[in-house]
């Protein structure tokens, strides 16, 4: 399958089976646009023989025919499968989301961890818990050296000592067991003093902080049990943070909703606010009027359209930053595995409850019917598990037919169960936001590439 679309005066073509991607002049264009296979040449100069020179058809038509042949374009699902397949993927454990606070002090309206506690009470992870965890994800991660534990909630700083602890320990093992842990946390930021800033800086290799962007859209859906918002706590700890990270990652991380369907404005805002590293996306839910509906679609394209425009303006005007969704290696790029797996919830990517369960990410935490093990056992739900990890990209029809599945390798599994009831049915209304996102980073790449960036 080949997508053909037009964006800020560029053509681009993607071949949805080798995720090649090819910048058009309008004679190439005009041959492949909405064509699933490339038709007998006369029928080509047929349609366009008022409109292009004969012989400039045929060199056209002949470029075309060579990507073909090197399965560049119109490329068959077989071939891909058969890329998939030429070797077997690790499957040992990589990471951990470790839950250590379900807890929070803020109470955000659109928290998908109802508020903090994930519906299973509020409750701190203990020491105890946690170093098992460590322990756990060293002796189930076969064949790795490096190792990653992210430090989730709730609001991971209201455990800040066990944080502090889980450091020390995962320090302290690290050459006895010939592993590397790649530590990161993720905090509302309120509970940011120096103190805490500066284990971050020294301790964290990543770190998100959540801002919605202007102070009015942020203090209208995060704020307080009381109601009061948490822009202007922040807002500067995140400001004095970032400018200590000296190079170290970041990322801050808002969320938009039909509060702010003009979320551009949140982007530049935080750029404006000093911050290089941004990913503000959309609300996932249903419920209240927070959660978008089929009907604001054609504004959020639009708006991601808007986006895109001022994002090269920022890059022409020397005040570069890095968008999240339009942060794609279209020369490096993840392997294929991860091209068709994603995340490897469920099997390479686990999150621990306070009480030391095992479910598939952080999303399914507080479902027991996604408990696949805990860790004094491991996984013992081996169905469930196995399940996560043959939900590929070849397991869903909407994906196999889609030209963009290997940008996004078939979406969150958490968003899909959590919309249609089950995880091999991703959500139309996301996937087609993600696929305009896709859109838009590839044309930013085109636009690079024809300047010379």
């Amino acid at each position: 399958m080949v997508h053909t679309y037009t964006q800020n005066s560029y053509h681009i073509a993607v071949d949805g089976n080798s995720g090649s991607i090819h910048v058009l002049n309008d004679l190439t264009y005009d041959i492949l646009k909405d064509r699933q296979s490339l038709p007998p040449i006369e029928e080509i100069k047929s349609e366009l023989s008022g409109k292009y020179r004969s012989e400039d058809i045929t060199e056209a038509y002949e470029e075309i025919q060579t990507l073909i042949n090197r399965d560049m374009l119109f490329s068959t699902e077989e071939s891909l499968e058969e890329v998939a397949n030429s070797k077997q993927m690790n499957t040992s454990v990589k990471s951990l989301c470790l839950h250590v606070a379900h807890d929070c002090n803020l109470r955000c309206e659109y928290c998908f961890a109802s508020k903090g506690d994930y519906n299973s009470g509020r409750t701190l992870m203990s020491r105890e818990v946690a170093l098992k965890a460590v322990d756990y994800l060293v002796s189930h991660s076969t064949g790795r050296h490096y190792i990653e534990i992210d430090f989730f909630g709730g609001e991971p700083l209201m455990n800040f000592d066990v944080v502090k602890e889980v450091v020390a320990y995962g320090r302290k093992i690290e050459e006895e067991k010939d592993k590397r842990f790649y530590f990161t946390i993720t905090t509302n930021g309120t509970l940011l003093n120096q103190e805490r800033i500066d284990f971050i800086n020294e301790n964290m290799d990543n770190v998100v902080i959540s801002i919605d962007g202007r102070k009015e859209v942020h203090d209208a859906v995060r704020h307080d049990r009381f109601g009061r918002g948490s822009y202007d706590k922040v807002m500067p700890a995140a400001q004095k943070l970032v400018a200590k990270r000296n190079g170290k990652s970041y990322f801050i991380r808002g969320t938009f909703t039909t509060k702010n369907k003009d979320f551009s404005k949140d982007v530049m805002h935080l750029a404006d606010m000093g911050f290089k590293e941004i990913s503000v996306e959309p609300v996932v839910g249903s419920g209240s009027n927070l959660y978008f509906t089929e009907s604001d679609i054609p504004d959020l394209l639009e708006e991601y359209d808007n986006l895109a425009k001022q994002y090269i303006a920022r890059i022409a005007a020397n005040r570069a930053f890095r968008f999240y969704h339009f942060n794609i290696d279209i020369y490096g790029g993840p392997c294929i595995f991860k091209r068709i797996a994603a995340c490897g919830a469920g099997y390479e990517y686990l999150a621990v409850s306070p009480d030391g369960k095992l479910f598939p990410c952080h999303q399914f935490v507080g479902h027991d019917d996604f408990a696949i093990g805990d860790i004094e056992h491991g996984i013992t739900n081996t169905t469930l598990s196995d399940r996560f990890r043959k939900n590929n990209i070849f397991a869903k029809q909407k994906c196999r037919d889609c030209w963009a599945k290997l940008f996004c390798a078939g979406g969150c599994h958490a968003n899909a169960y959590f919309t249609n009831g089950s995880i091999d049915q991703p959500n139309d209304l996301s996937c087609t936001l993600q696929k305009k996102r896709i859109e838009c980073a590839l044309m930013i790449q085109a636009w690079k590439a024809d300047k010379g960036i």
